[in-house]
This record gives C-alpha cells, sequence and structure tokens, in this order.
C-alpha cells in the first residue's frame, strides 16, 4: 500500500544534494501501489515527477506537486543459449548494481557502462553510453505504462527511437508513460569492447593482457573515480552537458582555428565535440564560485560543494554556455533536467 507524506525532503533522491521539499511524495514499488497514487493524484490535478535515482536532475526550489519515487525490484532471466541470455530488471534497480550482477554472472554488454549513476528505468531514456558503449548496444525491450489509459505498453528496440543521449522518452512519450522493466540481450560469451583509448591504457596499467568483462569493468571503475566526483561526496550528475554534434563543414572551420579540438566522427557525416575540451578552452575548469563549481578532473561536470542552490548551478550553467557559443558559436545542451 502506497503512503502519501507531505513536505518530504528530496536531497537523497537527487545526486546534486538539493534539500528541496516535495509537496506530496509517496514511494511506489507495486503496480498496486503506483495506481493508487494515480488514483490521487486525478483527485488533486498538480505537476507530477518521477524518481529514479536522481542523477540527471537539478531542483532549482522546492517541488510544488507529487513526487513519486519508483522502487519495484526484481531481475529475471527469461531465456539463454550458447551465445545470448534475455535478462529483465525492474525499473527500480540501481543500474551500476545490476551491471555487477551481469559480470559476475559472465554476461557482457553493459561492463563499459559500470558506475554510470542512476536507476536501470531511467537508462533507456537517456540511452546511457560511456567508453564507446551505449545501452541501446545491448537493448531488447521494456515494458512501461500509459499514465491515461493505464495500459501496459511493449517497446521493440525500433520502438524507441534511440540517438545520442536520446529517445522517444525524451520526445513524444514525455510525461506519458512510466517505465516499469527493462530487458537486454547479453552475451554468455562475451567479446570486450576496447575501443576507447583509456581502457586499453588503464588494462595495460593493470598489468592485464588478455582482458574479460570483469577486467574491463574495474578499468572502467578506475577511470571513472579518478576523473569524476562521487556524489556521496561532492554533490553532481556526471555530465552536465551533451557532447555536440556538429557538421563535417563546421567541425572542418573549427579545426583551421583550433587543431588542437577534440572531435570523434558520427554516422551521417556529422562530428561530435568533446564539451569537457570547448569548456576547459573557456577557462571553466576548475572554476568555483561559492559551492557551485566546475570540477578540477573533468571540466564537463558541474559539482555542488556543499551549500550551493539549483540556480546557482543553474546560472554557472548558463554562463559557460554563452562563453562556449561566443568562442566557439555551438550551443552546449544541457543533459541534466532541470525541475
Amino acid at each position: 500500500m502506497a503512503i502519501r507524506q507531505s513536505g518530504i525532503s528530496l536531497k537523497e533522491f537527487n545526486t546534486f544534494g538539493m534539500d528541496v521539499k516535495a509537496r506530496d511524495f509517496s514511494r511506489v514499488s507495486t503496480l498496486d501501489d503506483l495506481w493508487q497514487v494515480m488514483d490521487w493524484i486525478e483527485n488533486e490535478p498538480g505537476k507530477l515527477l518521477f524518481l529514479g535515482g536522481g542523477s540527471n536532475l537539478l531542483f532549482t526550489s522546492d517541488f510544488d506537486g507529487w513526487a513519486v519515487a519508483i522502487q519495484n525490484k526484481g531481475i529475471e532471466i527469461l531465456s539463454r543459449n550458447e551465445d545470448f541470455v534475455r535478462v529483465k530488471v525492474a525499473a527500480g534497480e540501481n543500474w551500476h548494481d545490476f551491471v555487477m550482477w551481469c559480470v559476475e554472472n559472465g554476461f557482457g554488454g553493459l561492463e563499459n557502462l559500470s558506475l554510470i549513476p542512476g536507476n536501470v528505468g531511467s537508462s533507456p531514456i537517456q540511452n546511457i553510453g560511456a567508453y564507446g558503449v551505449e545501452l541501446k548496444d545491448s537493448f531488447q525491450s521494456l515494458e512501461a505504462y500509459d499514465l491515461e489509459s493505464r495500459e501496459k505498453l511493449v517497446l521493440e528496440f525500433k520502438d524507441c527511437r534511440f540517438g545520442y543521449r536520446d529517445s522517444i522518452f525524451k520526445q513524444e512519450l514525455k510525461g506519458r508513460v512510466i517505465l516499469w522493466s527493462v530487458t537486454f540481450r547479453l552475451s554468455v560469451q562475451p567479446v570486450v569492447q576496447l575501443s576507447y583509448g583509456a581502457i586499453s591504457q588503464e588494462l595495460n596499467a593493470m598489468g592485464i593482457l588478455n582482458p574479460g568483462i570483469k577486467d574491463v569493468s574495474e578499468a572502467v571503475c578506475r577511470i571513472r573515480r579518478s576523473k569524476l566526483p562521487d556524489p556521496a561526496e561532492i554533490g553532481n550528475a556526471g555530465s552536465f552537458f551533451k557532447n555536440p554534434v556538429v557538421s563535417a563543414e563546421k567541425a572542418e572551420m573549427l579545426q583551421a582555428s583550433y587543431p588542437g579540438i577534440v572531435t570523434y566522427p558520427v554516422p551521417d557525416f556529422q562530428v561530435k565535440l568533446a564539451a569537457g575540451w570547448l569548456i576547459e578552452q573557456c577557462r571553466f575548469k576548475g572554476f568555483r564560485r561559492g559551492d557551485a563549481g566546475v570540477h578540477p578532473n573533468q571540466a564537463l561536470v558541474l559539482v555542488n560543494y556543499g551549500s550551493a542552490t539549483g540556480s546557482e548551478i543553474l546560472e554557472l550553467a548558463e554562463e559557460i554556455q554563452q562563453a562556449v557559443l561566443e568562442k566557439f558559436d555551438v550551443l552546449l545542451e544541457m543533459e541534466v533536467n532541470v525541475v
């Protein structure tokens, strides 16, 4: 049975550590809980916010509405053959814990996504990615519920329209459905993905010549810990901005003016630029104003050193956007959802 609470702090539900309050709050672990809360909300219309791990949120004020924490649990092997295993995971499971479960069971495909904060239910929304791998590479399907009709929807790969940090859940279906579980197709005989140079370098430093998925996961964790702050110690939401994608012509012009610019080719004759490099060139790496700042080891990460407000973080983000736009004629898009 769901419980309604009022004036609850959401500090534990956002990795920036903003101590804002929700007008109403409920935890949901079953479908019965979910529909009970939706019944309450239908009788008292207002803002609705679903919470997972809170790793992609920036609160700029108290939330004048109903915040619902999705906390359903469960990992189930649906089928397995000599090549692949299909695993269904509840939306409320912690992402990194699930990746570690896969690694321990020898199921490959997600090890490069180790230590990404957040819950499984949020992972398809962003099409999370890191170190040469994206969620879509191992995704098979998901179960969601239409919040109006309450009907179950099963969406296959093609239905989700995955893009770079994008999906249909950030477009047409935004605010219309709640993701309840995700099914992955993982390899029983995994081939490690080492295309991202930093992984190979870290494995060499570890003295590992023939790495398995456990080695790759450990290397990724070491890299992330060396570059990125732990949200439990310093409030942050990981990468605050998307790496911008520009035309090949635009990239060529930028390379002529800035030979050191970091670029990655992507499909459709486009080029991805490293947002962190752009920000660093604008001298924001390590910048701090009060308790709002840019991490000294990774310019893509904005941080709350203790008592910064969401508005102060947002003001800094907008200042960075303007500086990059003026210097490079490139507009950085925020990856974080501002509430």
